[in-house]
């Protein structure tokens, strides 16, 4: 008994090191070359013609497969003036928009937002929030982080055959780390 107790014991104490050295691992295998992405070109999935919430184009720049999961970085053509995302909580993610292009109206916790071009917003993790585009076009940088499955979430929509019901939407919310807490933002 004592000597599979010893063996045990021994066992875990020359597999313990490995977990630690697997993250250091993980960390010292990262790309060690940057990489270029052209304006106007989408990184890993090309252009993502989003359906159901917006009809808009997202490139990813940056994926979180690039960065071990720690960072996402997407730009986002919109083509759908007065609509935008339902209310709803990221709860893992922190958001940041750059509005490269257009005007659109944000709604963060209790707060309300008319932003333009040059303007920054930061959306944390677990406060409701939702965007709608006021101009007739724009364009915006997203920032994630952690990445998450964001990135997943603007795939699935792309792929979609039909245009989703709002219970649907929902649902792929639910799948990538996100719920959906109330209706889109009306303009103001």
């Amino acid at each position: 008994m004592k000597r599979k107790g010893f063996f045990a014991a021994l066992l875990a104490c020359t597999t313990l090191p490995m977990f630690g050295f697997m993250s250091f691992e993980k960390i010292t295998k990262r790309k060690d070359k940057g990489f270029k992405i052209n304006a106007g070109e989408g990184r890993i999935h090309g252009h993502l013609k989003l359906k159901g919430v917006n009809s808009n184009i997202l490139d990813v720049k940056v994926s979180g497969k690039d960065t071990d999961g720690d960072l996402a970085i997407f730009e986002q053509t919109s083509l759908s003036q007065g609509r935008g995302t339902p209310l709803h909580v990221h709860t893992s993610q922190d958001e940041i928009f750059y509005i490269i292009e257009g005007a659109y109206y944000f709604q963060v916790g209790d707060e309300k937002y008319h932003m333009s071009v040059g303007d920054s917003i930061f959306l944390p993790r677990k406060v409701p929030h939702a965007w709608t585009q006021k101009s007739e076009t724009g364009k915006m940088t997203v920032i994630v982080q952690p990445a998450g499955k964001l990135e997943d979430f603007f795939v699935t929509m792309a792929g979609l055959n039909h245009e989703p019901i709002p219970k649907e939407i929902e649902l792929i919310f639910e799948e990538n780390q996100m719920k959906v807490i109330g209706p889109p933002l009306k303009l103001e």
